[in-house]
């Protein structure tokens, strides 16, 4: 028992001094391990700012602009299309069936030329018939005419003949009349830019059946928004654009309505076109700019490098101060904006060098090379 209770306490103070030991060693290495950290970063501060003073001497690589007076044009892009100074929708004048069309798209009309007819067969006779009656009342009125001058027969039979060949006259002329206006005419000389009816079908008075247009005075026109009521002007410069010829014309603003659509809220503005007119169809798509505002002499820089905080805008510009390009930021005032670039009002003074490139990491004094 003794032996059994003597072993047992020499193996518990083998075993404590064991733990004691270890536990000494992981002190010791804990301390050597926050001694190689403090040393590595004080190695890595000293090798970072011995690089950062170096980089900071020999510059940031920019890229820059010299600022110049150039021409600032702001406009006012909206969708149009080719239309003709004289385009017109030709209707029937009275109801019935399309009996013959006598042209087709793109025949070339003149003023006063048939484009196609209305039943009119109950008509041809009618008058057929009146001119028959026609030709018997004045035979009739011929002959009591002679017996009158040589004192032969009544006044009342003179009259009555006169008066039945007028009325067979005037009823022939309105026969002629109705006639006429079974018959579609064109008003203008232009050129057919649609036919919109067939043979047989009912015609209604006044819906459009044939269009035709005269190529001679083409224009374009367009719906703007009434935002831009005051500012769009007849004279106003503009430019059309072709995007299916890949074409641009100069042109100006002919016509400017006064009066805003209720359904659409936007007026219509139309342009002169001129040039090769064979490019040109009706209802051709066009995008219409119409210059609203111009200064030929500004200062215009790219809007992407104006910068911004909550009250202010500014740039970045390289000044050489003691024989090196420093980076300076200056606050300015911007004008107009279009296209990608904007006009600067104030702040900026002509051949002032631009920061235009790597301008976001550039800060207030930095040295820069360009």
């Amino acid at each position: 028992m003794k032996k059994i209770l003597l072993t047992a306490l020499i193996f518990s103070l083998f075993a404590a001094c064991s733990s004691s030991d270890k536990k000494a060693k992981l002190e010791k290495l804990k301390q050597k391990q926050e001694e190689l950290t403090a040393e590595i970063k004080k190695l890595e501060s000293a090798i970072d700012s011995a690089g950062g003073k170096a980089e900071a001497e020999k510059g940031k690589d920019v890229g820059v602009m010299t600022v110049t007076p150039q021409v600032f044009k702001h406009m006012i892009e909206v969708q149009g299309r080719v239309d003709g100074d004289e385009n017109v929708s030709v209707s029937s004048k009275m109801g019935g069936e399309v009996k013959k069309i006598l042209v087709k798209s793109g025949d070339e009309v003149k003023e006063g030329q048939v484009l196609a007819e209305v039943d009119n067969d109950l008509l041809l006779r009618s008058i057929e018939e009146v001119k028959t009656s026609l030709e018997f009342a004045g035979n009739l009125y011929n002959k009591q005419k002679n017996l009158w001058e040589q004192k032969i027969g009544t006044e009342i039979q003179y009259l009555t003949a006169k008066n039945t060949k007028e009325n067979m006259e005037k009823k022939l002329s309105t026969l002629n009349e109705q006639l006429d206006m079974s018959k579609l005419k064109s008003p203008i000389t232009g050129v057919v830019d649609g036919v919109d009816i067939k043979i047989g079908q009912s015609l209604i008075p006044g819906i459009s059946s044939i269009r035709v247009v005269n190529f001679n005075n083409l224009k374009v026109k367009a719906e703007v928004a009434e935002t831009y009521a005051s500012k769009v002007k007849k004279g106003n410069e503009a430019i059309i654009f072709f995007p299916d010829l890949n074409k641009e014309v100069s042109s100006k603003i002919t016509y400017a309505a006064k009066a805003i659509n209720n359904t659409t809220r936007t007026f219509t503005a139309e342009a002169g076109l001129d040039g090769d007119k064979q490019d040109y169809h009706p209802n051709m798509i066009v995008v219409l700019r119409i210059i609203d505002y111009q200064n030929d002499s500004s200062i215009v820089i790219p809007v992407n490098v104006i910068q911004r905080t909550e009250n202010t805008q500014y740039v970045y510009v390289a000044v050489n101060e003691g024989g090196k390009n420093i980076a300076r930021r200056k606050e300015i005032k911007v004008g107009q904006i279009f296209n990608g670039k904007a006009e600067v009002i104030s702040g900026l003074t002509i051949n002032d060098k631009l920061i235009t490139a790597s301008y976001q990491n550039v800060t207030e004094g930095m040295i820069i090379k360009y």
